[in-house]
């Protein structure tokens, strides 16, 4: 039998993932109610937002507000999405705990979606820390690597390339690194294989799995790297999300499906599952006219399912 971790954090990135790829602009009072629906399902990370420029995003125009309405939230980790030294600025002036700097493993998607190089990420990472420091501030730098599986612009993305851009990450000063299967390339040989290489090269620091439902292996995908110890994925509610550069995407992880399942194989998630169901339906209306994912809501919760009945399986 596999030996899986007995804890699992779900970090939910809805709010940043998810809303950026959608039509739908969410109103700040709707978001700052689904941070509380959240939190009160017992979620304790959540990527809030991104600090890009309005023009470019406006759906994540008010990522400040949202920052500063969650670290009012005893014990929520706030994290947010940072392409720049501009805004990672920006994350140290609100006190966010961590920003990701996403660096694409594959270098022609790398040049389409930041117009960087991915060694530029790299160099910009270390300015990032040096400021970071600079200030005092506690704020944590995430490196997340994204198309480590597969590009559809490039094609193939060798796993030395993913490998490499680790290590360089780690040593600019980023506290943790993660792994994204941006595109939904990824099935669970392929992320057992890497995560396993990434895990001796970072040890903890390697500290994120995400995983887009593509395909219909994201929870296949998490099924995988928990077998090498990850203990922390990036999901959605209602599986909403995508990348541009991936046609056809149907989104991330669902968060509702993926604390199902957890719970079913008896590892804590400290997720009142009923409880973000209910959230999910009330974002579902929020969001009337888009695209959703995922099953439980369809079928909802098995009459022989508790989170108990599942612990003692």
């Amino acid at each position: 039998m596999p030996s899986f971790p007995s804890d699992v954090v779900i970090r939910e990135v809805g709010l940043r993932d998810g809303l950026q790829s959608i039509r739908s602009i969410l109103p700040t009072e709707r978001k700052i109610e689904w941070i509380d629906d959240a939190y009160a399902a017992g979620q304790r990370e959540i990527e809030v937002g991104s600090f890009v420029p309005a023009r470019l995003l406006p759906q994540l125009a008010d990522t400040a507000e949202l920052v500063a309405h969650a670290k009012t939230l005893p014990g929520l980790f706030v994290s947010v999405l940072v392409p720049n030294s501009k805004g990672a600025e920006r994350a140290i002036e609100t006190k966010a705990d961590l920003m990701l700097v996403p660096l694409s493993a594959s270098r022609e998607h790398s040049l389409a979606n930041l117009r960087k190089e991915p060694e530029e990420v790299v160099a910009e990472v270390a300015r990032m820390r040096a400021a970071r420091d600079a200030t005092g501030s506690k704020t944590l730098i995430e490196g997340g690597i994204g198309t480590a599986f597969g590009c559809t612009i490039q094609g193939n993305v060798a796993q030395e390339d993913v490998l490499r851009y680790m290590q360089a990450l780690l040593d600019a000063g980023a506290d943790r690194v993660s792994i994204a299967d941006t595109v939904g390339y990824a099935g669970p040989a392929a992320v057992r294989a890497l995560f396993e290489k990434a895990r001796k090269i970072a040890g903890e620091r390697f500290s994120c799995g995400h995983f887009h439902d593509t395909r219909g292996l994201a929870l296949a995908n998490v099924y995988a790297a928990l077998d090498t110890g990850l203990a922390r994925f990036d999901a959605t509610l209602a599986g909403i999300g995508g990348c541009p550069h991936a046609p056809g995407a149907s989104g991330n992880a669902s968060s509702e499906d993926l604390a199902f399942m957890l719970a079913d194989m008896g590892i804590e998630t400290g997720i009142d599952i009923p409880a973000l169901l209910r959230l999910r339906a009330k974002v579902a209306r929020w969001l009337e006219g888009e695209t959703l994912h995922g099953a439980l809501w369809r079928a909802g919760l098995p009459k022989t399912f508790t989170a108990s009945a599942a612990l003692d399986a």
